[in-house]
């Protein structure tokens, strides 16, 4: 296993935490946060722009997972990159959304 597929696992978990909130609030029909509204990041976008950004980050965080080395759902190094993604990402979303949401 060479070192830059441990940085694709972690960053495929960072996309795939991103996808969540995006395709979420999309499929039940909100208007939410992306980086194509105005102001970027602040502004709300509709539904559709979120479920399409929700798709993106869920390809891409595909892709980063599934098409670079062998990710092994058995292999507790995998599994530990891909979650500290996840973990990290999560976090950061939820400091940030929670600011424009209240929920801090």
């Amino acid at each position: 296993m060479r070192w830059y597929h441990y940085i694709s696992y972690f960053f495929g978990g960072v996309f795939l935490a991103n996808a969540l909130p995006h395709l979420g609030n999309g499929i039940s029909g909100h208007a939410f946060q992306s980086p194509f509204a105005s102001p970027p990041g602040v502004g709300l976008s509709s539904s559709i722009v979120n479920v399409l950004w929700g798709l993106f980050n869920l390809t891409v965080g595909y892709l980063l997972v599934c098409r670079v080395g062998s990710f092994d759902l058995r292999k507790t190094i995998h599994v530990l990159v891909l979650g500290a993604g996840i973990l990290i990402m999560s976090l950061n979303l939820a400091h940030y959304f929670g600011g424009l949401h209240g929920g801090l």
